[in-house]
Protein backbone atom coordinates (compact mmCIF):
# COMPACT_ATOMS: atom_id res chain seq x y z
CA UNK A 1 0.00 0.00 0.00
CA UNK A 2 1.43 3.25 -1.35
CA UNK A 3 1.57 6.74 1.10
CA UNK A 4 -0.97 9.45 0.09
CA UNK A 5 0.34 11.78 -1.70
CA UNK A 6 2.06 14.95 -0.35
CA UNK A 7 0.35 18.13 -0.82
CA UNK A 8 2.76 21.31 -0.77
CA UNK A 9 1.17 25.04 0.25
CA UNK A 10 2.23 27.69 -1.82
CA UNK A 11 2.44 30.89 0.38
CA UNK A 12 4.02 34.38 -0.38
CA UNK A 13 6.52 35.59 1.43
CA UNK A 14 7.87 39.19 1.79
CA UNK A 15 10.95 40.59 3.93
CA UNK A 16 8.82 41.89 6.34
CA UNK A 17 9.80 44.06 9.40
CA UNK A 18 11.70 43.54 13.01
CA UNK A 19 9.02 45.24 14.34
CA UNK A 20 6.58 44.48 16.68
CA UNK A 21 8.34 41.32 18.00
CA UNK A 22 5.99 38.15 17.67
CA UNK A 23 3.22 37.57 15.28
CA UNK A 24 0.97 40.86 14.02
CA UNK A 25 -2.08 40.87 12.19
CA UNK A 26 -2.13 43.90 10.30
CA UNK A 27 -5.37 43.34 8.47
CA UNK A 28 -3.99 41.90 5.25
CA UNK A 29 -1.45 39.12 6.55
CA UNK A 30 0.88 38.75 9.72
CA UNK A 31 4.35 40.00 10.14
CA UNK A 32 6.70 37.09 12.21
CA UNK A 33 9.38 39.01 13.89
CA UNK A 34 11.66 36.30 16.49
CA UNK A 35 14.60 37.73 18.77
CA UNK A 36 17.70 36.10 18.76
CA UNK A 37 21.06 36.87 19.23
CA UNK A 38 22.98 34.07 18.68
CA UNK A 39 21.02 32.37 16.40
CA UNK A 40 22.59 31.01 13.30
CA UNK A 41 19.13 30.20 10.66
CA UNK A 42 15.44 30.21 12.06
CA UNK A 43 12.60 28.73 10.01
CA UNK A 44 8.99 29.71 10.41
CA UNK A 45 7.45 26.33 10.53
CA UNK A 46 3.03 26.17 9.76
CA UNK A 47 0.85 23.14 10.98
CA UNK A 48 -2.49 22.78 9.81
CA UNK A 49 -3.50 21.34 13.14
CA UNK A 50 -2.72 21.29 16.34
CA UNK A 51 -2.43 17.85 16.11
CA UNK A 52 -0.55 17.43 13.75
CA UNK A 53 2.69 15.06 13.26
CA UNK A 54 4.75 17.06 11.04
CA UNK A 55 4.12 21.25 9.40
CA UNK A 56 2.47 21.68 6.38
CA UNK A 57 5.30 24.53 5.34
CA UNK A 58 8.88 25.65 6.49
CA UNK A 59 9.65 29.17 5.61
CA UNK A 60 13.18 29.72 6.19
CA UNK A 61 13.45 33.62 7.47
CA UNK A 62 16.28 35.20 5.53
CA UNK A 63 15.88 38.82 6.31
CA UNK A 64 17.67 39.55 10.20
CA UNK A 65 17.86 43.17 10.99
CA UNK A 66 19.59 44.29 14.81
CA UNK A 67 19.57 40.35 15.75
CA UNK A 68 15.46 40.38 15.08
CA UNK A 69 14.41 37.10 12.32
CA UNK A 70 11.86 38.25 10.29
CA UNK A 71 9.26 37.84 7.27
CA UNK A 72 6.05 38.98 6.46
CA UNK A 73 3.34 36.04 4.97
CA UNK A 74 0.56 37.60 3.19
CA UNK A 75 -1.29 34.66 2.59
CA UNK A 76 -1.55 34.27 6.34
CA UNK A 77 -4.57 34.41 8.82
CA UNK A 78 -5.53 34.74 12.03
CA UNK A 79 -5.86 31.21 13.71
CA UNK A 80 -2.40 29.80 11.63
CA UNK A 81 -0.95 27.73 13.90
CA UNK A 82 3.25 28.28 13.64
CA UNK A 83 6.43 27.69 15.89
CA UNK A 84 9.80 28.56 15.42
CA UNK A 85 12.99 26.73 14.92
CA UNK A 86 16.46 27.76 15.68
CA UNK A 87 19.57 27.09 14.61
CA UNK A 88 22.91 27.40 16.16
CA UNK A 89 25.94 26.36 18.09
CA UNK A 90 25.63 24.01 21.51
CA UNK A 91 27.44 25.80 23.79
CA UNK A 92 25.59 25.39 27.38
CA UNK A 93 28.20 27.46 28.83
CA UNK A 94 27.27 30.08 27.09
CA UNK A 95 23.85 29.70 26.92
CA UNK A 96 23.95 28.39 23.52
CA UNK A 97 21.83 25.23 23.56
CA UNK A 98 21.01 25.27 19.40
CA UNK A 99 21.86 21.44 18.69
CA UNK A 100 18.19 20.40 18.79
CA UNK A 101 16.68 21.73 14.99
CA UNK A 102 14.51 18.83 15.42
CA UNK A 103 12.23 20.48 17.75
CA UNK A 104 10.16 23.52 17.53
CA UNK A 105 10.28 26.48 19.65
CA UNK A 106 7.37 28.03 21.52
CA UNK A 107 7.04 30.87 24.14
CA UNK A 108 4.59 31.56 26.95
CA UNK A 109 2.90 34.27 24.71
CA UNK A 110 2.45 31.62 21.55
CA UNK A 111 1.53 28.90 23.44
CA UNK A 112 -1.73 31.05 24.75
CA UNK A 113 -2.18 31.76 21.04
CA UNK A 114 -1.50 35.61 22.11
CA UNK A 115 -0.97 37.50 18.92
CA UNK A 116 -0.48 41.41 18.96
CA UNK A 117 -2.75 43.49 16.42
CA UNK A 118 -2.05 46.42 14.89
CA UNK A 119 -3.72 49.61 16.09
CA UNK A 120 -4.66 50.15 12.44
CA UNK A 121 -6.86 47.29 12.76
CA UNK A 122 -9.96 47.40 14.68
CA UNK A 123 -10.41 44.54 16.93
CA UNK A 124 -13.49 42.85 15.82
CA UNK A 125 -11.74 42.04 12.84
CA UNK A 126 -9.61 39.03 15.14
CA UNK A 127 -10.93 36.02 15.12
CA UNK A 128 -9.66 33.84 17.95
CA UNK A 129 -7.11 30.67 17.32
CA UNK A 130 -7.18 27.57 19.27
CA UNK A 131 -3.08 26.66 20.29
CA UNK A 132 -2.39 23.44 22.17
CA UNK A 133 0.75 21.65 23.00
CA UNK A 134 1.70 19.09 20.69
CA UNK A 135 4.20 16.98 19.81
CA UNK A 136 5.67 19.75 18.40
CA UNK A 137 5.65 21.60 22.22
CA UNK A 138 3.93 24.78 21.51
CA UNK A 139 2.30 25.27 18.36
CA UNK A 140 1.50 29.17 18.55
CA UNK A 141 -1.62 30.49 17.02
CA UNK A 142 -1.57 34.16 14.99
CA UNK A 143 -4.77 36.00 15.74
Amino acid sequence: MSAPPITLIAMRVWPGSPYPLGATWDGAGVNFALFSENAAKVELVLFDAADATMESLCVPLTEHTDMVWHSYLPDARPGQLYGYRVYGAWDPMRGHRFARPHRVLAFPRILRGLCRQSPAVPAAHLVAGRARRSAYRGLGAAR
